[in-house]
């Protein structure tokens, strides 16, 4: 099957050198440092940062030096044909701001003007971000902290900074523009979040949504439309490596036999490879006469309706969900796929969003339960110790939580994390499919059976839960919180976990605390939390997801992130002095990034 899972290629950087216009001395004294200062943003990035497929970002420089709009022009005609989606104009000296400035509507921007004493490089950059204000096209400002030598090529800390968390958000911003989001069914039980919003989509993202019915699946499993070769590989992938739990959780009458068990397990594994098709398609359905199933939907995220119309009557999708989510299976390790459960598609939006900045699996949870400290004395008998002695949050569902959530994945100095694919080992691949078991669906809520993943996440992983709403009136705003997961006593997880569900995947969560009223306690996170499900990703991603927001024009109204670590563009400093009620304005006066 093809590696290449969207059509086009991953958009590139473009890096602007712009430069004083006056020939006849001046403009030929800047060309080598101007030049220079766009070839060390290209090292930097080409060397850090990587697509989602784990090959290295690609940076496109003009032809030459800007100093005059026919310049700007030429560049802007490079970029269009390279497929640019995020610019960085670099400067050490005085430039004409509207003849050089970056015109693209669509295009992502940041501005480096170079501190220097030489040449006025940040008097450019006051006067260029003044220019994008004016036309009402925003860009990110980059200035560095201290003065620098007009020859060095090095950049300094601060300024790496804020290009990478630039540049990590642009890709982000242009990566989803053209792709879809696939709805397998439609609405969950009610669940707004399944109710999915074109217009969204298609003015905030850039994205376009596609929707079958989940017959479709089943049409499909009739038929014979599924690679039947790779069917029998991963059948026996998942014999062998997913260990069904005992059953306890069904009462007599609703248990199945190991017969009953075993045909469940044909028909998950079937449909997991069907809806992976239905996202990216598959060339060799083109191969079995299926020319048009093997298109796919170029879907780069996806969700699946189940309850309850599906598992009513089939086996639940939370095999397809957990392993597909996840960085490995029957094919290998390979980077995973987004796919929501109940086609929450305003959760998986958020996991796309934690995705692209990462490059790492998601865990989709249900924000279940706040555990108050005294609460769980009174239950268990104990005290919560160390992290969680001020209460926790039990993150809890049936369905997408990737296998990568269990931690069992290693840092250098042997701290769970969630890695890029290209960063897992085999060993850490089997240790997370060893930490999970299987276990038989509660056949109360899943009436036509399957199986739910099993797991508990490692503590002292660092993490960030993110959930985007939509408000009638107001829009889609974001949810952050920065945290940690924990490790509790055996004895109190295992009461408190058996309480809620025998078979589902735990995730102990305890957010970082802050003076702001949203952060005073742990139960104020949870109270305050816009919704029933959030994404959760590895690491303290919260101001990358702040940059990313302010590009999408999305409001962040809520979050743990240092004000020191907020960056957004220059021009939501004009709209007054408290940073979150700016970025309310900001948005609101721009309106999203693709309206018409």
């Amino acid at each position: 099957m093809t590696t290449k899972r969207f059509q086009g290629q991953w958009p590139k950087i473009g890096i602007r050198p712009t430069i004083d216009g006056r020939m006849g001395g001046v403009r030929e004294s800047l060309e080598t440092q101007t030049m220079n200062m766009a070839k060390s943003v290209v090292s930097l990035l080409t060397s850090t940062l990587k697509y989602p497929d784990g090959s290295s970002v690609e940076c496109v420089i003009a032809d030459s030096t800007i100093g005059r709009v026919a310049e700007s022009a030429a560049c802007a005609e490079k970029f269009r044909k390279e497929g640019v989606g995020v610019t960085i104009t670099v400067t050490p000296c005085w430039c004409y701001g509207s003849e050089t400035m970056d015109m693209e509507q669509h295009t992502v921007k940041a501005v480096w003007g170079f501190n220097g004493t030489e040449r006025p490089g940040a008097v450019y950059l006051a006067a260029v971000l003044a220019g994008h204000a004016q036309k009402g096209l925003p860009a990110f400002g980059i200035y560095g902290r201290d003065v620098q030598d007009a020859g060095t090529t090095e950049i300094p800390a601060d300024v790496k900074e804020k290009l990478l968390r630039f540049a990590k958000a642009g890709l982000a911003v242009a990566t989803m523009r053209g792709k879809s989001y696939l709805s397998i069914g439609a609405v969950c039980m009610g669940i707004a979040g399944s109710i999915v919003n074109t217009d969204f989509f298609e003015d905030y993202l850039g994205m376009r949504c596609e929707g079958v019915d989940e017959v479709e699946i089943i049409r499909r499993m009739t038929e014979g439309i599924y690679d039947k070769d790779e069917y029998q590989k991963a059948l026996a992938w998942a014999k062998a490596n997913c260990k069904e739990g005992e059953d306890n959780i069904n009462r007599a009458d609703l248990k199945k036999d190991q017969a009953g068990r075993d045909k469940d397990w044909e028909f998950i594994v079937k449909m997991t490879l069907i809806v992976r098709d239905l996202m990216i398609g598959n060339p060799k359905l083109k191969e079995m006469g299926f020319g048009e199933e093997a298109l796919g939907h170029n879907a780069i995220a996806a969700g699946f309706q189940g309850q309850r119309q599906w598992t009513d009557f089939y086996a639940n999708g939370d095999f397809t969900e957990a392993i597909l989510n996840s960085s490995f299976d029957w094919t290998g390790i390979r980077s995973p796929y987004i796919l929501a459960t109940e086609n929450d598609a305003l959760n998986g939006t958020a996991m796309l969003f934690g995705y692209l900045l990462t490059n790492t699996a998601q865990i989709f949870a249900d924000v279940r339960t706040y555990w108050s400290p005294e609460a769980v004395e009174r239950v268990t008998g104990k005290k919560l110790e160390g992290l969680a002695s001020a209460g926790m949050i039990h993150l809890i569902n049936s369905g997408a939580a990737t296998l990568d959530g269990s931690g069992c994945q290693n840092d250098k100095d042997g701290k769970p994390t969630m890695k890029p694919f290209w960063n897992i080992t085999e060993a850490e691949a089997k240790a997370c499919l060893d930490a999970t078991t299987w276990m038989p669906a509660n056949r109360e809520y899943f009436r036509g059976g399957g199986f739910s993943s099993k797991f508990l996440t490692r503590g002292g992983m660092p993490c960030t839960m993110v959930r985007l709403n939509l408000v009638k009136g107001l829009g889609p705003v974001l949810q952050i919180a920065e945290g940690w997961t924990v490790d509790l006593d055996p004895a109190v997880h295992k009461i408190l976990d058996e309480r809620t569900d025998k078979g589902w995947p735990t995730t102990w969560f305890v957010p970082r605390l802050t003076d702001d009223s949203n952060f005073k306690d742990v139960y104020s996170v949870m109270n305050n939390w816009g919704a029933n499900h959030g994404s959760i990703s590895c690491g303290h991603i919260g101001a990358d997801l702040i940059t990313l927001a302010s590009m999408l024009r999305i409001p962040v109204c809520m979050h743990n992130v240092s004000s020191d670590d907020i960056y957004r563009p220059s021009s939501w400093n004009a709209f007054g002095m408290d940073k979150e009620s700016a970025d309310y304005r900001a948005c609101q006066t721009y309106g999203p990034l693709y309206k018409k």
